[in-house]
């Protein structure tokens, strides 16, 4: 006879509820944790916002247009290759907030205040250099400022929107070059195909694999990756 034997097996509980905090740190550690949350929450919205990722991925879905490829590469492969663009382009602006404002707090040298204001100075100074004055004039305006007179008088809130319509338009300008070369082969190709009379045959399905040929030869992606790295000042 073959006995089955069982075994209890523990559980541990978990006990979730709300206590009153009895001493000034423990309200300080759920504030920390909440600021925590909240920043993960809108971590998306920042790196559109503050970084060249909005540039990048712009340039690139145009590109993409331009080809006739129309899932080519994939978004996941364009949004990876921004992300990580994104990342190589902001180090240096990533590496001061870490030495100038994350480490002092860790090290307990500094207040939540004192970490924003050093966290965001390198962000700021990025954005200036990127931002056109005519957009930031725009919005020094329409919030009613006055004048700055040196870059640390300009607003963070007004730099921010400023800086995103300069990166579009910065974008659509390179997109915009990028599409005139593209757009000749099209023309060229059903010029071609109206003159020897073949209107069956979609001058996609022609002037496509001539476009993929030339941007290889030209070695396309090492040159608009470059031009790009290099757009920022």
């Amino acid at each position: 006879m073959i006995g089955l034997s069982f075994y209890a097996i523990t559980l541990p509980t978990i006990n979730i509820g709300f206590q009153t905090a009895k001493t000034p740190e423990q309200v300080s550690t759920i504030l920390q944790v909440l600021i925590l949350l909240t920043i993960l929450s809108i971590a998306p919205a920042l790196l559109l916002m503050l970084t060249s990722f909005t540039r990048l991925i712009v340039v690139f879905s145009i590109l993409r247009h331009a080809i006739g490829t129309q899932q080519t590469p994939p978004n996941q492969v364009l949004i990876s290759l921004a992300l990580f663009l994104t990342f190589f382009i902001m180090s240096p602006t990533f590496k001061k907030v870490y030495e100038n404002a994350l480490i002092p707090y860790l090290d307990k040298q500094i207040d939540e205040k004192q970490l924003f204001e050093r966290a965001q100075r390198p962000f700021k100074e990025f954005m200036l250099r990127n931002t056109r004055e005519k957009d930031l004039a725009l919005f020094i305006k329409l919030r009613g400022e006055k004048r700055p007179l040196t870059p640390d008088d300009v607003s963070f809130f007004t730099l921010v929107p400023a800086f995103m319509i300069s990166e579009l338009k910065t974008a659509f300008q390179i997109g915009f070059l990028l599409y005139i070369p593209f757009l000749i082969i099209d023309v060229v190709v059903s010029s071609v195909l109206i003159s020897i009379g073949v209107l069956m045959l979609p001058p996609m399905m022609i002037s496509l694999p001539i476009k993929l040929l030339l941007f290889v030869l030209v070695d396309g992606w090492n040159l608009l990756v470059m031009s790009l790295v290099k757009s920022f000042h």
